[in-house]
């Protein structure tokens, strides 16, 4: 959530970043408000409740018709106090409705505009030219087949649409995929963690997954326990209501687990291979830090995830994501896109972003510094999310025979293959 005060100091901020995000301004001025009636209902409150235990205590000392007047006026303020308190509770459940619904303040470098609205800042490494080297270029769906790597129709059959599994050198290439990013990670000075891909509302809602990409989210409500859509979730809650010693940050973390999307709204989008799925394995990174410092570490994981794509041989641009399409929690989110051949474009592999102190408030995460205690900035960055990487892989450094040469520097995590080859 945003700094009242803040809001309070200089609610034109707010209304330019919400106008840029495509957003209603509207929305400031209503937070203030509400903000406004809280507070005279606390203080409305707080008054009739002195009056109270002033009153009560004069009771105590009164005698015959004083004490009989004064129990009369006891009864009327009591219920004054159950109504200002009832109002006051109304008032604040209000506050705390419009708050949630107020997404960061998008970085002022952050282009303005929606999901089109992008801006790109490099490309790195050229798209091969196929038609140049004689052939046509395979999709991962045939060349899973052909490699026996990929089963789509049994991972329907199993499971339904959107599933998948990886056989034979396909699980081969996730395990390879995530140790080589852990690896990666782990040099970088980044703790390894596996955390819960179950957590409960409060790390969903503090971290903002409960807002506006509800509708993404696999809920058990039985249990009333949320799968997670990124480890960002669990790792963002990992000090939740802790206070964390200045001397101890940044705090990195790099986790592996699974992912849990419905990926509402998008039908008919990537209805074919296993690009846009309801489950898949992943490596993110996650820092705790201040948030003077988070700017220049925002730039550092998004150094890390180009070294890795760079790793990895493939062709790809870093875009600036437009304020509307930052998600609730974000400020400024950069994006690497590798370019997939299958599909002839450039499409989203990793992400980074910086949420300054937002995710912290809502999870009351605190540092402990020389001028006193105040909240942290949290930022996330996807190192690998396998599926994905593993279509670039298979579409970008495939042969005219159907296999696929294994990069360098990804050699290693796979027994020393240099090649994977069709077995069908």
């Amino acid at each position: 959530m945003i700094d009242l005060r803040t809001l309070r100091d200089d609610p034109e901020m707010a209304r330019e970043s919400q106008g840029r995000r495509g957003a209603s301004p509207e929305l400031v001025d209503q937070i203030l408000a509400a903000d406004a009636l809280r507070r005279a209902s606390i203080a409305a409150f707080e008054q009739l409740r002195s009056e109270q235990k002033t009153m009560g205590r004069r009771v105590a000392t009164a005698q015959g018709d004083e004490k009989v007047a004064l129990l009369s006026h006891t009864k009327e303020l009591s219920v004054q106090v159950k109504e200002a308190e009832a109002a006051q509770a109304q008032a604040g459940a209000t506050y705390d409705a419009l708050m949630a619904q107020l997404p960061n303040l998008a970085a002022p470098e952050a282009p303005a505009g929606g999901e089109d609205d992008y801006v790109v800042l490099e490309h790195v490494g050229e798209p091969r030219d196929f038609a140049a080297e004689g052939f046509e270029p395979l999709d991962h769906i045939e060349l899973g087949r052909r490699l026996g790597a990929i089963d789509i129709e049994r991972g329907a059959k199993v499971s339904g649409a959107r599933f998948y599994y990886l056989t034979g050198v396909g699980a081969d290439l996730e395990l390879a995929l995530v140790n080589m990013a852990m690896d990666q990670a782990r040099q970088a000075g980044f703790t390894t963690m596996i955390p819960p891909a179950l957590v409960k509302p409060r790390a969903m809602e503090g971290t903002g997954f409960l807002g506006q990409a509800a509708d993404d989210v696999f809920h058990l409500p039985a249990e009333d326990f949320y799968l997670v859509g990124t480890s960002e979730v669990p790792l963002a809650a990992y000090h939740c209501d802790e206070i964390l010693d200045a001397g101890s940050l940044p705090r990195r973390y790099v986790a592996f687990s699974p992912c849990y999307r419905k990926e509402a709204g998008s039908y008919g989008k990537d209805t074919r291979g296993i690009f846009r799925v309801h489950w898949f394995d992943k490596v993110e990174m996650f820092t705790y830090t201040t948030v003077e410092e988070s700017f220049a570490e925002h730039q550092r994981l998004l150094e890390w995830e180009k070294q890795w794509l760079g790793k990895l041989e493939l062709a790809y641009r870093v875009i600036d994501t437009a304020a509307g399409d930052l998600g609730l929690s974000a400020a400024r989110k950069f994006d690497c896109e590798a370019w997939i051949p299958g599909q002839g474009k450039y499409r989203e592999l990793s992400s980074t972003s910086n949420c300054t102190d937002f995710q912290a408030r809502r999870l009351n995460i605190r540092g402990r510094f020389d001028d006193g205690v105040r909240p942290v900035a949290t930022l996330n960055g996807t190192l690998v999310a396998v599926p994905r990487t593993i279509v670039a892989i298979l579409e970008t450094h495939q042969g005219a025979d159907g296999s696929v040469r294994v990069p360098k520097l990804l050699q290693p995590y796979l027994q020393g293959r240099e090649t994977l080859d069709p077995i069908a």
